[in-house]
């Protein structure tokens, strides 16, 4: 976030009102946050990363669940962050969480909403003048939980799958290239999937799916045809209310691997990927009072992954 080669975290403060940035140095450790204030009553909850503007440097957009909006701050590239009040754009009711993307082709990223107590997702769309100013709004089966974007029939255009809570099932909406999407494909998970996140997981070039299952302590994973359909579920066991999950290579042997954040038993479960699609028995390590978020990235520059963790308890 700052250009200096190193990676840095980002945080969505609900409780405090405000979006932290915390500098990452050469050694794994990191700076005091940097405060960016959302708003008295703004409750910031969930974070999106794209170039907003055109200029090839990192913003991020911010949801807010007390004010019911999505907030636009524009990067420099050395660090400091500004509020772009034209790129305000309220809901109608709070957002869950969002993911960013080119979705329809312009080069500006495009953000993919998801609301609480709400059938829909927004689709809100970029001017290079840092505005929402136009949204699609497409119908999905009951409450979306969480959005993410990947190419899943391989046709050069960003997609959309949603984490379906109340129906127990994830929905693939294919894109047109254009901003909007094909009727919804619906596959089964187990219960009460509140995370997916993607990663090709058999290596054979085409995405496949990944969901953390909250009601059922276990991540389901499905694998992609690279046609938008995907394998009926395999599901790994996890730790107690999975709620959020990541991929990466974890013993350096090329083949993806699962993180998975567990809210109810305090702890992170790691999955051994063998490069088919199947996993080794979870491992588990200690974090801190009801983990909620889980993130991955070379912190100390030494090439290995390393783990990040939100906990919301602590």
């Amino acid at each position: 976030m700052n250009g200096d080669g190193l990676l840095d975290l980002l945080l969505a403060n609900y409780g405090s009102n405000n979006v932290g940035i915390l500098f990452g140095l050469e050694n794994g450790t990191f700076l005091n946050q940097k405060i960016f204030e959302t708003g008295l009553g703004s409750h910031p909850s969930s974070i999106a990363i794209g170039n907003f503007n055109g200029d090839n440097e990192l913003d991020f957009a911010v949801s807010c669940d007390g004010t019911m909006d999505a907030k636009i701050l524009l990067g420099t590239g050395k660090g400091e962050f500004s509020l772009e009040k034209s790129g305000q754009t309220l809901f109608t009711s709070a957002a869950v969480t969002m993911a960013a993307g080119d979705l329809n082709g312009d080069g500006l990223s495009e953000i993919g909403v998801v609301f609480d107590e709400n059938d829909n997702i927004d689709i809100l769309f970029t001017f290079k003048n840092v505005s929402f100013a136009n949204k699609m709004t497409s119908s999905t089966a009951k409450l979306p939980y969480s959005v993410a974007v990947g190419d899943f029939n391989n046709d050069a255009r960003l997609d959309i799958v949603l984490a379906i809570y109340d129906g127990n099932s994830v929905v693939v909406l294919l894109g047109y290239g254009n901003g909007s999407f094909a009727g919804e494909s619906i596959f089964s998970t187990d219960k009460y999937p509140i995370s997916v996140t993607v990663g090709d997981l058999n290596d054979d070039n085409l995405l496949d799916i990944v969901v953390a299952n909250s009601g059922s302590a276990d991540v389901s994973v499905l694998l992609g045809y690279g046609n938008g359909s995907f394998s009926p579920q395999i599901t790994f066991s996890s730790g107690s209310q999975p709620w959020s999950a990541a991929v990466g290579d974890f013993n350096n042997d090329t083949r993806l691997d699962l993180v998975v954040a567990n809210s109810g038993s305090n702890d992170v479960s790691v999955l051994l990927g063998y490069g088919n699609g199947s996993f080794a028995d979870q491992t588990k390590f200690s974090v801190g009072s009801r983990p909620r978020s889980v993130a991955v990235g070379d912190f100390n520059g030494d090439t290995l992954l390393d783990i990040v963790v939100a906990n919301s308890g602590s």
